[in-house]
């Protein structure tokens, strides 16, 4: 893959991941990249959480997609400079280009937690049936804000999946029921896990007394319509802390 010019310019080299990190994105469909936020990090971006989702109300998270059980928040790339690590980290940006073959620009950023009892999804794909195998098209990053445990509500994935051309509904009469290939990733606040999104998961249910906070990096091919457009939402005051290279991953003027 030759790696695109404004991602050479934000740190990715074609040694930014290794090759066992590459083989499994090939493989599995997924990788954990551990530390990648510091713990002040995370705590800055918690904060800044509770802050917006007390400010916003029952509209937080209308601007992409608002789900029962469940915190939203959307257009989080615009709502603090916090949040621009997503589309500057070159180890993030270096497993995403893989998947997408350096054809990539966010599609939207957005945080999920799952409330207490809640959060339970349908095994599922974030795209329709590709018509070439391989030809990926989204890819999705997992920002720990909480750790991922086994009770507490985080993804499962049906490793493997993404190299096929079935969908869950085509080999399950209930996709919310289990796989019995499933897993369930694990991680620490501060990891990223990251996902080729044709990769078959799913939330599960939150079986603890607290929420369960993930914001969502989605990217997609440059081509492809993002959930949200940030040529129509990106605000004066956001472009101005942004560089040419951040610019070029928000698929700004695409």
């Amino acid at each position: 893959m030759e790696i695109p010019d404004p991602l050479r310019q934000l740190g990715v080299r074609d040694d930014t991941l290794t090759d066992h990190e590459r083989a499994q994105l090939d493989e599995l469909g997924y990788v954990r990249l551990e530390g990648i936020m510091s713990l002040e990090l995370v705590d800055a971006i918690r904060a800044r959480q509770e802050q917006l989702l007390s400010e916003e109300g029952d509209k937080a998270g209308v601007e992409v997609h608002r789900e029962q059980g469940t915190d939203r928040l959307s257009d989080l790339i615009n709502k603090d400079p916090l949040y621009h690590i997503v589309i500057s980290h070159p180890r993030i940006l270096a497993a995403i280009a893989h998947v997408l073959h350096g054809d990539l620009k966010l599609s939207s950023l957005n945080s999920r937690a799952a409330l207490p009892g809640l959060g339970l999804q349908g095994l599922h794909a974030d795209w329709g049936r590709l018509d070439t195998p391989g030809d990926y098209q989204v890819c999705n990053s997992l920002w720990l804000l909480d750790d991922y445990t086994p009770t507490n509500g985080a993804t499962r994935v049906v490793p493997g999946t993404h190299r096929g051309t079935q969908l869950p509904p085509d080999v399950m009469s209930d996709p919310s029921s289990a796989h019995p290939d499933e897993i369930l990733l694990q991680g620490k606040v501060g990891d990223v896990l990251v996902m080729n999104s044709h990769t078959w998961h799913g939330g599960t249910r939150n079986l603890t007394d607290r929420p369960r906070r993930v914001m969502h990096g989605y990217f997609c091919r440059r081509h492809q319509p993002p959930q949200l457009d940030q040529n129509r939402y990106i605000r004066d005051t956001t472009l101005a802390l942004l560089s040419p290279a951040q610019q070029w991953v928000l698929g700004l003027g695409v």
